[in-house]
């Protein structure tokens, strides 16, 4: 089998999913043609000889419909023969496109493979699609598909993490995510052009005087579906639990995004320019429903067991901080230091374009890894269901 090789690993910045946001005068399209672009310039690429373009996409629907992963690359210009396909896992949707890539590579069907995700949120806002899954509680039971937030706080109530914990966790992001900003760390983002000719550059979504105190007095934000039906089947798979507090506010919670991202993932010589890493292995799992969103510790902990690592083994982790519990679970269960977890901060502080979000957190592991001259790391992401992704990357 060949190495899987990632060549370069870009990504717009995060606008705010808002109409007033940095990206929203572009189309998905638009905005994956400057990544296309950019990617040749930096790699020297040849899009004739791309076998392949896998993008992840959460909400399939209006101008993220139809394949936006073939779409794409007829707006862009790239040629005709080269094919598309966009995939669906949720929130570890980049991820996943990342994994598909190397195993393409890997097995020989494909040399050069480009991966990646969009989602622009304030274009196609979440839960647009109209699935049924969403909106027909009765349907939603029996698919055990429950929100995001929901599950969150089943996972603060089962592992007993307070609200102080989880504002704790979204106010050390954003600080992290500020200094990486104003440090100059981000440096797989590439400044976006807009219609008018003005640029975006920089994530949108950071709030670099977010506080104890701030985050402290913002409310709850799930104790209206919890009441609706949520908290009582989460308690009747749980029987254990009385109830299930409600400690996710807007401030420990991911913050809606746009964005895009490409990873360029080839075989050793398939591409005229300087590998930056080797994928090493990936794993998906499918764990707890209920809990929606601990796919990604289970993932991580599943990756590290099948390649024989321990937490030392691993110089940095960036695990999807889908919630606050969610990060404060993953280092309680696979004992990672504070130090090594999402270094420069989640998408708490810096924003979640959801398909999109995976192959970002996997640049921002590869700038990090690089900037400390360090070798080894796993990203790894939760999706809806229990779901959850993680890939293994050493530097080359």
């Amino acid at each position: 089998m060949s190495d899987a090789l990632i060549y370069d690993a870009i990504r717009t910045p995060r606008g705010k999913a808002k109409s007033t946001g940095g990206l929203h005068p572009l189309n998905p399209q638009a905005l994956l043609t400057q990544l296309y672009t950019a990617l040749v310039e930096r790699t020297g690429l040849q899009p004739k000889k791309v076998g392949d373009v896998i993008l992840g996409c959460a909400t399939q629907h209006g101008e993220q419909a139809g394949n936006i992963a073939k779409a794409s690359t007829l707006y862009a210009g790239w040629p005709v023969p080269v094919p598309g396909m966009t995939i669906n896992r949720y929130c570890s949707s980049g991820i996943d496109s990342v994994a598909l890539a190397a195993l393409k590579v890997q097995a020989g069907l494909a040399d050069t493979v480009v991966a990646g995700g969009v989602e622009m949120m304030s274009r196609v806002p979440m839960l647009s699609d109209d699935a049924r899954v969403f909106k027909d509680p009765a349907f939603a039971a029996r698919c055990q598909m429950l929100m995001m937030g929901n599950g969150a706080d089943l996972i603060a109530t089962l592992h007993q993490i307070g609200r102080s914990q989880a504002d704790g966790l979204a106010a050390t992001s954003q600080l992290r995510a500020a200094h990486a900003q104003d440090s100059g760390y981000y440096s797989s983002i590439i400044p976006i052009t807009r219609p008018d000719g003005s640029v975006c550059d920089a994530d949108e979504c950071i709030r670099p005087d977010t506080t104890l105190e701030s985050l402290a007095a913002l409310e709850p934000a799930f104790i209206k579906s919890g009441a609706a039906g949520v908290d009582s089947f989460q308690i009747k798979a749980h029987p254990q639990l009385q109830s299930v507090e409600h400690i996710h506010t807007a401030g420990n919670s991911p913050a809606m995004a746009d964005g895009a991202s490409v990873v360029l993932v080839a075989a050793p010589g398939a591409v005229d320019a300087k590998p930056r890493a080797r994928i090493l292995a990936s794993n998906t799992v499918a764990a707890d429903p209920t809990q929606v969103l601990s796919g990604c510790v289970e993932a991580t902990r599943a990756l590290m067991t099948s390649e024989g690592l321990n937490e030392s083994d691993v110089d940095l982790f960036e695990i999807h901080e889908a919630f606050a519990a969610v990060s404060i679970l993953a280092m309680r269960e696979l004992n990672i230091a504070e130090e090594k977890l999402n270094v420069n901060g989640g998408v708490i502080a810096l924003g979640h374009p959801m398909g999109a979000t995976g192959a970002m957190m996997l640049g921002t592991l590869l700038d990090e890894l690089e900037r400390r001259d360090l070798q080894r790391g796993i990203v790894s992401a939760a999706g809806a269901a229990g779901s959850g992704s993680a890939l293994l990357i050493e530097r080359v």
